[in-house]
C-alpha cells in the first residue's frame, strides 16, 4: 500500500513529501508546502526501557498483553524501536519476563517489529553501593555463561545487549563469548579499574551504559572509571539527558568528547507518565516522583531510581538547555542507536530506509507527537 506523508524535514526545515510502500521509504522529495507546522524525523530508538505508564518489565507479573500495551504507549511517545530492559532479578524472574516478551512478539507482528532486542542489565554488575545503583544486592552475581545461554535459548536469540561490570574475574571470557555470539556488550554499574575497563574493551565491549550514573558519590580525581570510558575512542556512550541524571556541564562534555558516538536513552521505568507522588518499587523500595519529574529513593534522596521521563523529553532537554540543536539531539535518539547496533541498512529519512518515523509539532519548546509510523503503518494518531 502506497502512502504519502508531508512535513518539514527535521534537519533542513524544508517541506518534504515522503512516499512509503511495503514498509520502506521509496521516495523523498521537496514539497511546495508542509502540512501545517508538522515536522518529520526518524522514529525514536530507545535501548533502555524498564517500563512505562504503570507497566513494569521487571515486576515478576509481566504478561504478553502488557508488553503489547506498553509498546502502544511507546508509539504514542514517538518510539518505533525499543529494547525491553531486564534488570537484576532472580533467575526465575528473568525467565518469566523473557517468556512474556517472546509471547508478545509471537502474538503481534507490529510489536515484534518494534522490539529490537532484549537488553539484559544485570545481574552481572558491581556489588558495591553506588555503582550497583538500585539493583538488589541479593541477586548480583558473577558472569555465568551457561546461565546466560539458557536465557538466550528461551529468548530465541532476542537478547542483543548485555550491560555488565568488567571487574569480575570471569568478565573477559564472558565478553568474548557474548561478542562471538553476536551479543553487544556495554560497560555499566561498575567499579572497575582503568586496566579492567581496557581489558573489557579489548575483549569486545563497545559501549558505556548511562555513562556518569550508577557511580560512587565520590571518585578519585584522576584514575577513575568515568574518565577511562570517556577517553576510549572504541566506546560509544549512552546517556540519560532528562535533566536529573547528569548536570548540564557533564552533558556538554560527554556530547563533545563522544561526538558521533553518543546515544540518548530514557532509562524510563513504569513511573514514566504517572502523576507525582510516593510509590513502592521492587527496584528501590520506597521511591518518590516529585512534581519536577525526578524519581529517587526516599531513604537516599541523592540516589535516583531510574527515570520517569520519555526519550522525547531527553531530546527536549538537550535542545532547550542549548547543548545541541534539535536535529542533532533527534539523531542521538534515532539514527545513532541504530548505527551502533550495526544496522546494515539505510537509516533516517532516506530512500531505501525502513519507514519508521514521527510527525510532530513543537509547542512551547516541547515535542508533541502527531503521528508515529512503524514499517509504513500509522501506529499512533494524535
Amino acid at each position: 500500500m502506497k502512502t504519502n506523508f508531508k512535513g518539514q524535514h527535521y534537519k533542513t526545515g524544508k517541506p518534504i513529501d515522503i512516499r512509503v510502500n511495503g514498509g520502506m521509504i521509496v521516495e523523498v522529495k521537496e514539497s511546495l508546502a508542509a502540512e501545517g507546522e508538522f515536522h518529520l524525523a526518524p522514529g525514536l530508538v530507545d535501548l533502555q526501557v524498564n517500563g512505562f505508564k504503570g507497566i513494569d518489565f521487571n515486576s515478576g507479573l509481566l504478561t504478553a498483553d502488557e508488553v503489547c500495551e506498553l509498546t502502544c504507549f511507546l508509539w504514542e511517545a514517538g518510539v518505533t524501536t525499543y529494547f525491553p530492559t531486564l534488570i537484576t532479578n532472580s533467575d526465575e524472574g528473568i525467565v518469566e519476563a523473557i517468556e512474556a516478551i517472546v509471547a508478545a512478539c509471537k502474538a503481534d507482528e507490529r510489536v515484534n517489529a518494534s522490539i529490537g532486542g532484549i537488553h539484559l542489565e544485570g545481574p552481572f554488575l558491581s556489588a558495591e553501593d553506588g555503582p550497583r545503583g538500585a539493583h538488589p544486592l541479593k541477586h548480583i552475581k558473577a558472569p555465568d555463561w551457561e546461565l546466560f545461554r539458557s536465557w538466550q535459548k528461551l529468548a530465541e536469540g532476542r537478547i542483543q545487549l548485555m550491560t555488565m561490570a568488567p571487574e569480575w574475574p570471569e568478565a573477559e571470557g564472558f565478553i568474548k563469548k557474548c561478542t562471538a555470539s553476536g551479543v553487544l556488550v556495554s560497560i555499566g554499574h561498575t567499579a572497575a579499574s582503568p586496566l579492567q575497563i581496557q581489558t573489557a574493551i579489548g575483549a569486545g565491549a563497545t559501549m558505556s551504559t548511562h555513562l556518569g550514573n550508577a557511580t560512587h558519590l565520590s571518585l578519585p580525581r584522576h584514575d577513575n572509571y568515568i574518565w577511562e570510558q570517556l577517553a576510549s575512542d572504541k566506546l560509544w556512550a549512552s546517556i540519560i539527558a532528562d535533566g536529573f541524571h547528569l548536570p548540564k556541564a557533564m552533558l556538554e562534555i560527554f556530547v563533545k568528547v563522544k561526538e558521533g558516538r553518543c546515544i540518548l536513552v530514557s532509562d524510563c521505568t513504569k513511573f514514566a507518565g504517572l502523576a507525582p507522588g510516593s510509590y513502592d518499587s521492587h527496584i528501590g523500595g520506597q521511591i518518590e516522583l516529585n512534581k519536577e519529574g525526578r524519581l529517587f529513593m526516599k531513604k537516599e534522596p541523592k540516589m535516583l531510581a531510574g527515570s520517569a521521563q520519555s526519550l522525547a523529553w531527553c531530546v527536549d532537554h538537550l535542545t532547550n538547555s542549548g547543548i545541541l540543536p534539535l536535529s542533532e539531539a533527534l539523531d542521538m535518539a534515532s539514527v545513532k542507536p541504530m548505527e551502533w547496533l550495526g544496522a546494515n541498512k539505510t537509516l533516517g529519512l532516506t530512500k531505501g530506509a525502513s519507514a519508521d518515523f514521527i510527525v510532530f509539532e513543537r509547542r512551547a519548546n516541547t515535542i508533541e507527537i502527531v503521528r508515529t509510523v512503524k514499517s509504513g503503518a500509522v501506529v499512533y494518531q494524535g
